[in-house]
């Protein structure tokens, strides 16, 4: 049983790890979408 429990607890922190990296990940994605829109609207009024 104790083994079970460790392995659910790597499996929950695996979780918690991904799970703050993808969040982290989209948001810097989605930061570098906006800048781009925002140089190429700045750009074409040029």
């Amino acid at each position: 049983m104790e083994q079970g429990k460790t392995g659910e607890a790597r499996w929950k922190l695996w979780l918690k790890r991904v799970g703050i990296g993808g969040f982290f990940f989209f948001l810097i994605k989605g930061l570098v979408w906006i800048g781009v829109f925002i140089f190429l609207k700045n750009c074409s009024g040029l």
